[in-house]
């Protein structure tokens, strides 16, 4: 994760530990950056106060701390300290720095199939280790693997399992997460070894093709396909892919044996060795320092950000604000302040302390419903959704809007997918769609559309669960809408005879309330009414261009967002412009 600056409302200390930074934020809590008084490195992971009075959500805290605590080995990070009796509950390990194996493979593309062998056997190692101490995973991907110096860790035991212990799980949700859970625990709840030994087949299918095992979208025929559709290894090595069919085998009972995995990567040196891992490995060694500490000042307001891409004026408006720079602004630098985790180059992770919400079953469905009237749109009023969010909310805690940030997130016309998979599960029963507010039979896998796309969201009403006031917590949604290509500020086209892929997260709605104060019925947004890009004060937005000015594939994207830099993806589409 990447490390960012403390803000004025993060405390000074957690328990005996300094904190220096924050190194990201999911949706069971905040990971922080911290020292402990002997001057050692710590990550410490705070569980959120909304959610302390979830017993579920304490349970598998508390099972998380417990699992860290016996599991000792060169493939984990050590638990440092732990309080668990009183809030704020919070767990501190050892702090190692690595990108994860998803954004290695972001960044750099597929792994060579003979350091995709050498890292099976290391985390099938890893595995074994951690079957020995009794507890299976239960939720290995590529985004809880990280890719140390020293080889690679296994980090996230939130939902891990002892052995003979009961599954902790919320209503509507299923174990694991969708493309890397194993049939028998999908269809049976059935876990154990061979469940790790599918994900860790899954895992390594993504490293060998850069592409999601069983393909994106709908979380509920992800995985489906996962239960009976095979394995994505297109381009693959015969002999590697052999290998992952194995892991993958829909019986649990066929699947190989760790050892026997181990035995048939037919390893010869270590994986530190391999020139590629390390290549990997050392963009760790790239991460920012540590930030200076804030003098905190009570009655002082915060420090300025510094100078950022879009701070510095230029001659002449200009009508749009393109996803990553708003009109009027020359970009100085490539990178600016404030970013939240998750969309850039994320090279200083904290092992062990990945933060992510339950993984949920869903299913995602194309319908037209719905016909609501906004004041500035003209559609359904995210505004409107917000307000009613912040009464129930009582809190006043509705984000004003998503900051824009790097995303690598692209929809395929081709496949009919995205090529990533969610950073962040959707909630239980979530729901989108994308159709033609003037021709609802526009639709289907693929859809085309050429003037406006109407974008839905909500919830099938019974997968989720209320709170004991008999309405649910605020759970914002904003909306991402990204063209193809980076556009022109001065056109709103992209530049003439320049076609560079669009790696921003491009304009983006107002958050919107998922439960609407207490509701589970469907939002609607139009796209370009309303979506717009925004300058990093908040305060400044400018509006989306034309589906027509940018031929090609666009990418939707549905994020759950806390404040305008904390947000993570949930589901992604998107739609083509001929």
């Amino acid at each position: 994760m990447s490390v960012d600056a403390l803000k004025p409302q993060d405390p000074p200390y957690i328990g005996t530990h300094t904190l220096l930074a924050r190194l990201g934020a999911g949706g069971m809590g905040q990971v922080y950056l911290g020292r402990s008084p002997g001057g050692r490195l710590v990550a410490i992971k705070v569980i959120r106060d909304e959610i302390t009075d979830h017993p579920e959500a304490l349970a598998r805290f508390r099972r998380e701390v417990e699992t860290a605590r016996a599991v000792r080995s060169a493939y984990t990070a050590n638990l440092i300290d732990a309080s668990l009796d009183s809030a704020p509950y919070w767990l501190a390990t050892e702090y190692v720095t690595g990108p994860t194996l998803a954004q290695a493979v972001a960044e750099r593309g597929p792994l060579p199939a003979e350091t995709c062998r050498a890292l099976c056997a290391a985390l099938a190692e890893g595995l074994a280790a951690v079957h020995a101490h009794g507890v299976t995973h239960r939720d290995l991907k590529p985004q809880n693997v990280i890719l140390a110096a020293q080889g690679p860790q296994l980090i996230d035991f939130g939902i891990a399992r002892g052995v003979g212990q009961t599954a902790l799980t919320d209503a509507g949700f299923a174990p694991g997460t969708p493309g890397f859970t194993a049939p028998e625990v999908l269809l049976r709840n059935e876990v154990g070894p061979p469940a790790d030994v599918f994900a860790l087949g899954a895992t390594l299918a993504y490293a060998a093709t850069g592409r999601a095992p069983f393909g994106n979208g709908d979380p509920n025929g992800v995985s489906y396909r996962a239960v009976h559709e095979p394995v994505d290894l297109t381009g693959v090595a015969p002999e590697l892919a052999a290998l992952i069919e194995a892991c993958v085998a829909k019986e649990a009972a066929a699947r190989p044996g760790l050892a026997e995995v181990i035995a048939r990567c037919g390893v010869r040196s270590a994986l530190v060795e391999d020139p590629f891992y390390a290549g990997l490995a050392a963009l760790g060694e790239a991460a920012p320092q540590t930030p200076t500490p804030p003098v905190r000042q009570p009655v002082a307001p915060p420090a300025a950000p510094p100078v950022g891409p879009h701070d510095l004026p230029t001659v002449g408006p200009a009508p749009y604000g393109p996803p990553g720079y708003p009109p009027g602004y020359t970009p100085t630098q490539m990178t600016q302040p404030g970013r939240r985790p998750g969309k850039r180059w994320l090279a200083a992770v904290a092992v062990g302390l990945v933060v992510g919400a339950g993984t949920a079953t869903a299913a995602v469905v194309l319908t037209q419903q719905g016909d609501g009237k906004d004041g500035a749109g003209g559609r359904a009023s995210a505004s409107a959704h917000a307000t009613a969010s912040k009464a129930a909310d009582g809190k006043g805690g509705a984000p004003a809007y998503a900051g824009d940030d790097i995303d690598r997130t692209f929809w395929q016309s081709s496949t009919g997918r995205c090529q990533l998979p969610a950073e962040e599960s959707a909630p239980a029963g979530f729901l989108t769609s994308l159709s033609d507010p003037d021709d609802p039979s526009k639709g289907g896998e693929r859809p085309v559309f050429d003037h406006k796309v109407k974008i839905g969201f909500g919830t099938n009403g019974y997968a989720s669960t209320p709170g004991e006031s008999g309405t649910h917590a605020p759970y914002y949604v904003t909306v991402s809408v990204k063209p193809p290509h980076e556009i022109d500020s001065s056109t709103g086209k992209p530049a003439p005879g320049v076609l560079t892929q669009n790696v921003t997260l491009g304009y983006t709605s107002k958050p919107v309330d998922l439960y609407g104060g207490g509701t589970s019925g469907w939002k609607y947004l139009t796209y370009p009414d309303d979506f717009r890009t925004w300058h990093p004060n908040g305060k400044t937005s400018w509006p989306a261009v034309p589906l027509a000015n940018d031929p090609g594939d666009w990418t939707v994207q549905w994020h759950h967002i806390r404040t305008p830099h904390d947000y993570s993806s949930v589901m992604c589409g998107g739609f083509a412009v001929k």
